[in-house]
């Protein structure tokens, strides 16, 4: 900006300032990724708990982390937690996140009986560690399969789905909790496509490596209102041989991916699996035809589900 001519210095700068607060204020907001990590996560509890609210504390900018929890749901909500057992024991949602996530939920003001865990199966839930639960007053656990799905489809683009009842009459608000892997079809199966957990269809959309069809499943209101934080279990990782549990290509990252981003997450993820994949000496997944390019259909124009673009992705390791 040029002095003109009668303005002081003190007013100079004052437009120097709002100047630079406009153009600022203009720019598009970063969306926070936070990776937590420590080499005791496995084995301790204290250690997972520390892990979880330096996470969360980080991705709300909280000072305490009781005031991060608080900001997830609102009082009298009911908050899901949309967890992947797929894979069994070895390559499914920790049931020991699964518990610390409902000690501080219930700390931070949710009574036991407005938490409910849930994905496709009872079968698949009992596999991996849950167990399935529905007496009233207390933390539920329970596939679609008991729940049941909506009559009428939800539509959107190349998906039509039927939407699980968990998710459209019970809950207000949902935390995704995917695990940081490989999928054998669709590259990777992270933050968005663990919402394939959510439809009674999922077998339909993993054509063209589930592009478009994974943004167009997140696009159905009942989930793009009802996310509101993805915590992704890198505990144990896996960058090849995915969805099911393949310990030869698993490896111990050791940490948690948090993100109210879906995409910058999934993004963020992907990039951690190709450098492991790579150490490894595996091919990139573009050369194995599974880039997973519907993340940047997600961040398109059409979807606005989240960003995949580096320079608008803060990315905070703790």
């Amino acid at each position: 900006m040029r002095q003109t001519r009668g303005t002081s210095r003190r007013e100079f700068l004052d437009q120097c300032l709002a100047g630079a607060l406009v153009a600022q204020a203009g720019a598009p907001a970063k969306s926070k990724v936070v990776i937590a990590r420590d080499p005791l996560i496995r084995t301790s509890g204290g250690a997972l708990l520390k892990v979880l609210d330096r996470a969360v504390q980080a991705v709300y900018d909280r000072d305490n982390a009781l005031e991060a929890w608080k900001r997830i749901a609102r009082p009298g909500e009911v908050v899901g937690l949309k967890v992947n057992c797929l894979a069994g024991r070895g390559a499914s949602t920790s049931v020991a996140l699964v518990d610390a996530i409902c000690e501080r939920l219930q700390q931070a003001g949710v009574p036991a009986r407005n938490i409910v865990i849930w994905d496709r199966l009872n079968d698949d839930l009992d596999g991996a560690g849950f167990r399935v639960a529905t007496a009233s007053g207390k933390i539920r656990c329970l596939g679609n399969d008991a729940a049941g799905y909506e009559s009428d489809l939800a539509a959107h683009g190349s998906a039509a789905s039927l939407l699980s009842k968990t998710l459209t009459q019970t809950c207000d608000a949902v935390i995704n909790m995917p695990v940081l892997k490989d999928h054998g079809i669709v590259g990777v199966t992270m933050a968005l496509k663990n919402l394939f957990g959510a439809i009674h269809n999922p077998n339909k959309y993993h054509s063209d490596v589930g592009d478009p069809y994974v943004a167009d499943v997140n696009m159905l209101p009942p989930i793009r209102q009802k996310v509101r934080l993805t915590i992704c279990d890198a505990i144990t990782a896996q960058y090849e041989g995915g969805p099911s549990y393949m310990p030869q290509w698993g490896w111990s990252y050791n940490g948690l991916i948090v993100s109210r981003d879906p995409v910058a997450l999934d993004y963020t993820g992907w990039q951690i699996i190709e450098r492991k994949r790579a150490e490894k000496g595996h091919k990139p997944l573009k050369a194995t035809g599974r880039e997973p390019k519907y993340i940047a259909t997600a961040a398109d124009p059409a979807h606005r589900l989240g960003t995949n673009d580096l320079a608008r992705i803060e990315r905070v390791e703790i």
